[in-house]
């Protein structure tokens, strides 16, 4: 072979590695997947979302629940037999109302019990897909968020404030009809709250919760911890299977540059020493 050829041959085994490093990963999510079916004989589902990067101009690209998502969910659904547990691995940072909502009815309608387990943070959409589950497991460490309505880039009950602040004479038509919008979405999101946990929590309770998480009370980045979260009343625990975090190891985010957090992917044993913080 004359070093043209080996030029060639190199050049072409490196624009395939990534596709079948993908196929390999797909593979062991498959496996994983089984694994766990089989172990609590339920069906798992994922929804993960990742920051990825455009491949040929490098810029990241954010992923969220959409349509797509809320099909795929449903059908996953439908092809499980109405007694059999759901297992929903929940990895996002929310999305559409619409989606996410459609995912959340089917979710609370599947007559098996459903486990939303949550290893790092299920946002926005996510929670209101959670708060439909019969059980939700976290991590200590992961979180939740509110499930109030954004218009655009505002929060809807900060739009409200506009009119509650200023004379509407002084008010231009378009932040009315906004205020208008806003305030409707608040509503909707309060039924529909109420409408997912109401079976569960009681009317007097549902509303309560539906009042905290959808009306504005935190930024809607607002962090709610897994104690935080059973407070509410949610049906929060942290046994985390150790499978899950396993499974969420074979989705790593695209990287395009430097890793900006490194270490050696191996359990490290103390060796008997008190290495305890003190405090002064």
């Amino acid at each position: 072979m004359t070093p043209l050829d080996f030029f060639w041959m190199f050049f072409m085994l490196s624009a395939l590695q990534p596709i079948f490093r993908q196929k390999m990963l797909e593979a062991a999510r498959q496996r994983a997947i089984a694994k766990i079916e089989k172990d609590r004989n339920s069906r798992v589902i994922l929804l993960v979302h990742r920051q990825e990067t455009m491949s040929l101009l490098g810029f990241p690209v954010m992923k969220f629940i959409d349509i797509n998502d809320s099909e795929q969910v449903i059908r996953a659904i439908h092809l499980t037999d109405p007694d059999v547990p759901i297992d929903l691995v929940l990895h996002t940072p929310g999305g559409l109302v619409l989606a996410a909502l459609q995912i959340a009815r089917a979710v609370k309608e599947h007559r098996g019990k459903v486990t939303a387990f949550v290893p790092h943070y299920a946002m926005s959409g996510g929670t209101l897909i959670a708060m439909a589950a019969d059980e939700i497991v976290m991590d200590k460490h992961a979180v939740l968020g509110p499930v109030d309505p954004q218009m655009g880039q505002f929060p809807a009950a900060s739009i409200i404030q506009v009119l509650n602040k200023k004379p509407v004479e002084k008010v231009d038509d378009n932040s009315i009809i906004m205020a208008d919008m806003a305030s409707k979405a608040l509503n909707q999101m309060k039924e529909n709250v109420i409408e997912l946990i109401e079976d569960r929590v009681g009317k007097e309770r549902a509303e309560e919760m539906a009042e905290i998480m959808s009306q504005g009370t935190w930024t809607h980045d607002h962090p709610i911890t897994w104690n935080h979260a059973k407070e509410l009343g949610l049906p929060v625990h942290t046994n985390m299977p150790k499978e899950v975090y396993e499974l969420m190891n074979l989705f790593p985010q695209p990287v395009r540059r430097e890793p900006s957090v490194e270490f050696l992917p191996i359990p490290r044993q103390g060796q008997g020493q008190d290495h305890r913080k003190t405090t002064t």
